[in-house]
């Protein structure tokens, strides 16, 4: 069945100190009929400052900025406007800044070599409340993340693992391996509406509250070392 309401529009403010990025961001992104453009800052104050006054759905975040870097003006935005996601949009992998943009309460971060589709679906999983990180620092953030819990997780706390079907399992490892619900849904022959039900069943399931939540989950887990369905093999 084909929906028909019209999605609301995903607002997004650009943070970025260089014009000519804000420039080519905006160009691209404006090509999206879902997405809009509300607002440019060009440090962290004055992202602060048009989250305050704009709210927001996403902010795309750079991460040096002047005296408030990205991760200083992530932190204000979250604590003073929470309904705003912010993906940090970066030239830098260090793990110092990766970390430190998570902990502060980033919901993504990508390299600024992603693709326009990359870009756009980015910002529509972070606005649909979940979190996604470039695949190239994802393995880094796990191991970090999943040594630091791993000393707090209860023996004997996967009972919830055992209460999800064949199929949760499935989009639960392609979820943590950092598959979009459109690739998931590609690799399984599913829609994307009931890719969603699924992952949210899983949440549900394990009391996850996203994407992150589970990848930690399934990394600390080995569960990837089983070999599940493999999204580049495209079906007909």
């Amino acid at each position: 069945m084909i929906e028909n309401r019209e999605r609301r529009k995903i607002r997004v403010l650009l943070a970025d100190d260089h014009a000519v990025v804000r420039s080519g961001l905006r160009s691209i992104l404006e090509t999206e009929p879902e997405i809009e453009i509300i607002g440019e800052a060009g440090d962290g104050h004055e992202a602060l400052a048009l989250a305050q006054e704009l709210l927001p759905d996403v902010i795309l975040m750079d991460i040096k900025m002047g005296d408030w870097d990205g991760v200083t003006a992530t932190r204000r935005v979250r604590n003073s406007v929470p309904s705003a996601r912010v993906i940090v949009l970066t030239n830098y992998d260090e793990d110092d800044l990766v970390f430190s943009s998570i902990r502060a309460g980033a919901s993504g971060y990508l390299l600024k070599e992603v693709t326009g589709s990359q870009l756009t679906n980015a910002i529509r999983t972070v606005s649909d409340g979940f979190s996604l990180i470039y695949p190239s620092v994802a393995k880094r953030v796990l191991d970090e993340f999943g040594r630091l819990r791993a000393a707090d997780r209860p023996a004997g706390d996967d009972e919830g693992y055992s209460d999800l079907t064949a199929r949760e399992r499935e989009v639960l490892k392609l979820v943590a391996s950092g598959r979009a619900n459109k690739e998931i849904a590609g690799a399984l022959g599913i829609s994307e509406r009931t890719v969603k039900t699924h992952i949210s069943n899983i949440f549900s399931k394990l009391e996850l509250t996203d994407r992150t939540q589970a990848a930690l989950y399934v990394h600390n887990r080995g569960l990837l070392d089983t070999a599940g369905p493999d999204p580049s093999r495209s079906r007909p």
